[in-house]
């Protein structure tokens, strides 16, 4: 059966680093365009990252540019979202989605169902 699963998330403190990878099993994720999303408690879910099935293009939310890096790792079959220099604002449960993407930042549509998330939890 195909679907993603999320893995990586932990608790960082406040200027710190975490890497979240996104895991395929049942198909090849380099055939898809691939999004992360987070929801924070109490608040709607956010595209957070998007990145390209065959340019590799990148979209990045406002609240997360120059911090945040998308990148396929091929090999492994994982997109992965690497964080830095995490604030405690970034504190969310982070999802991964297959997304229908044309390369503007509002095409970034999630698409199928939901997987469990990861937490990161960003708090000294």
């Amino acid at each position: 059966q195909a679907q993603l699963v999320e893995s990586g998330g932990g608790l960082v403190q406040p200027g710190g680093s975490l890497r979240v990878s996104c895991a395929a099993s049942g198909f090849t994720l380099d055939l898809y365009a691939i999004g992360w999303f987070r929801q924070a408690p109490g608040k709607e879910r956010e595209r957070v990252s998007c990145i390209s099935s065959l340019d590799g293009t990148t979209i990045y939310a406002d609240s997360v540019k120059g911090r945040f890096t998308i990148s396929r790792n091929n090999a492994n079959n994982t997109v992965d979202l690497q964080m830095n220099n995490l604030k405690p604002e970034d504190t969310a449960i982070y999802y991964c989605s297959a997304v229908t993407f044309n390369g503007a930042y509002t095409s970034c549509q999630p698409f199928g169902s939901w997987g469990q998330g990861t937490q990161v939890t960003v708090s000294s």
